[in-house]
């Protein structure tokens, strides 16, 4: 059967389309009239019992959300649920509002039109686990990303100078191994410094045992990344996270990369100054210089949402400076092999509080200063900054202006005398909005078959009802398409869950060259430093299949170059 969704307007910005007219879909796929038209006369003519329509009229059609960066999986996300289980209410812990059980975490993207989720932090040693947790992350394709950059392994190559061609070995079997799709670094070298006693780690400040800097190790992955072929820059959590004036460190880093593409995920978090009486302030305008300047560099924005939430993060050496503030008081620091950390700290963003007030301030600069909605990317670092169920609140924020007005007049009047909010008359449109969450995400991962409606991509497809609030939009879409399935509809109240558990979980992973011989020489005498062998790290396809329950799909990048 084919179903055709008639009369909405359709909005493809990877294909430049905003105009009223139909989206088909056959099988798991979108297809054109004419493609439609060609099986049809292959197949013998075709009756309309054969077409269901949707009545689209009055709506906007798009292609399925795509989240680059959610923590949903891996062991941080169990600490976390395990440290707050008496927070959740009644004894249904899995349906917290922050930190959703794996189920329930993909029911909700999915009744907002997500249909992929990008992990960013699995720590290699951890891949499975990840992995594992994500598979239930039921009718949402995902994938990770792989965390370098602190690994003992790593940091002793660029120590010993060895051969740039090397390390990008080490690179690609890493991405490789883990079955991963890009790669993450996490305070540079910071993590391993915390575990020798240090407590601040700048841009340009070496390790206090192997010598090497900040920016020297992103500079090498940099490298490493684009010359592997991976589709995504490097993903970089930059130095000095939440600290007043980290904004030179946050451009330092941009230096760092050498023009080579460079991802700043949560950049709101880093881009702080220190002036003022309070001895913080925002520097949105001075990122947003550095990215006119540099055409290298895109960014996520990790918005801050007022509420309960709780941070999580590889980077021990942030959350043990913030322990202090965890709201419950508790928290969990952990050393993970010698790979990376893990920092649970329990948090709740107040209004009324300027702290918290300037950072949901800063991050809405951004946006809105930002020239390209392709550069930029709709995120709360979920759940650091707020869970992803607040994303339809934030779209608001962002395409209606009044009601953005009213939400500044109701924060620190300190905090927003010091924005630059009240004067930026801009609204995001439809087609903006659903390029950075959209046809942009699926463009920088490589993955051509999503994000879009052109022929052949992959039919998820969302159905939004006109409304100019646009929360109630896009908080719950009027028909949501997955794989070509039906799974959502306002129209007879139907959620077919069965139907979304049928849908087989995907692993999204990069493909890559690898020479395995020259990496396992290259970290061959480090062996002692860890715990396990590298080999160890290797998941295959069927185990991926087999046992976690994942088939992976791969997607490549440019090319590999040496």
């Amino acid at each position: 059967m084919q179903t055709r969704i008639r009369g909405g307007r359709v909005i493809d910005p990877a294909r430049g389309l905003d105009a009223v007219g139909d989206v088909l879909i056959r099988g798991d796929r979108i297809v054109t009239d004419a493609d439609s038209a060609a099986r049809e006369s292959e197949s013998g003519s075709a009756s309309d019992s054969d077409e269901r329509l949707i009545d689209a009229r009055g709506c906007v059609v798009m292609a399925g959300g795509i989240d680059l960066h959610t923590h949903i999986g891996g062991g941080k996300v169990s600490l976390a649920r395990m440290l707050l289980q008496d927070q959740f209410p009644g004894s249904h812990p899995g349906r917290s509002e922050f930190l959703p059980a794996a189920a329930v975490t993909g029911e909700r993207y999915l009744e907002m039109g997500y249909t992929t989720c990008f992990e960013p932090a699995m720590i290699p040693c951890n891949a499975r686990s990840a992995h594992a947790e994500m598979a239930e992350v039921a009718g949402i394709d995902t994938g990770g990303y792989c965390l370098l950059g602190n690994d003992e392994w790593l940091l002793r190559m660029i120590a010993d100078r060895v051969p740039q061609a090397m390390i990008n070995d080490y690179v690609a079997y890493v991405v490789t191994a883990t079955q991963a799709i890009a790669v993450k670094v996490v305070n540079a070298g910071g993590i391993s410094a915390f575990k020798f006693g240090t407590r601040m780690l700048d841009v340009d400040t070496p390790h206090p045992v192997h010598g090497v800097t900040p920016s020297q190790v992103v500079r090498v992955l940099c490298r490493a990344v684009h010359e592997i072929g991976l589709a995504h820059p490097l993903h970089v959590h930059a130095s000095n996270l939440g600290v007043p004036g980290n904004i030179e460190s946050t451009l330092a880093t941009i230096r760092a990369a050498d023009g080579l593409p460079i991802h700043l995920t949560h950049a709101q978090f880093h881009c702080y100054g220190d002036d003022g009486p309070y001895g913080m302030s925002s520097a949105a305008a001075k990122l947003i210089e550095a990215m006119r300047q540099h055409p290298n560099v895109t960014i996520d924005v990790g918005q801050v949402m007022f509420g309960q939430t709780v941070t999580i993060s590889a980077d021990t050496m942030h959350q043990h400076r913030n322990r202090g503030l965890a709201r419950p008081r508790k928290s969990v620091l952990v050393d993970v092999e010698c790979e990376a950390g893990c920092g649970v700290v329990p948090f709740r963003y107040r209004r009324r509080r300027f702290v918290h007030s300037l950072q949901w301030a800063i991050g809405l600069e951004l946006f809105l200063m930002a020239d390209d909605p392709g550069r930029v990317f709709l995120t709360t670092d979920h759940p650091n900054g707020g869970p992803f169920t607040t994303y339809p609140h934030l779209i608001r924020l962002l395409g209606d202006r009044t009601f953005r007005e009213t939400a500044l007049a109701e924060i620190h009047p300190d905090a927003a005398a010091s924005s630059e909010l009240a004067g930026i008359d801009r609204e995001y449109r439809l087609d903006q909005i659903a390029t950075m969450t959209r046809s942009a995400p699926a463009a920088i991962l490589g993955l051509g078959d999503r994000g879009q409606l052109g022929n052949g991509s992959i039919a998820d497809v969302v159905v939004y009802e006109r409304h100019d609030d646009l929360d109630r939009m896009f908080r719950r879409p009027k028909y949501v398409f997955r794989q070509g399935r039906l799974i959502r509809s306002t129209i007879d109240g139907r959620a077919d869950d069965d139907e979304r558990c049928r849908i087989e979980p995907i692993t999204l992973a990069a493909e890559v060259d690898c020479e395995s011989g020259s990496a396992e020489r290259a970290v061959g005498r480090f062996d002692p430093a860890v715990a396990s062998a590298m080999r160890h790290l290797r998941i295959s396809d069927d185990e991926m299949g087999d046992v976690i329950g994942s088939r992976v799909i791969r997607h490549r990048g440019t090319g590999r170059t040496r």
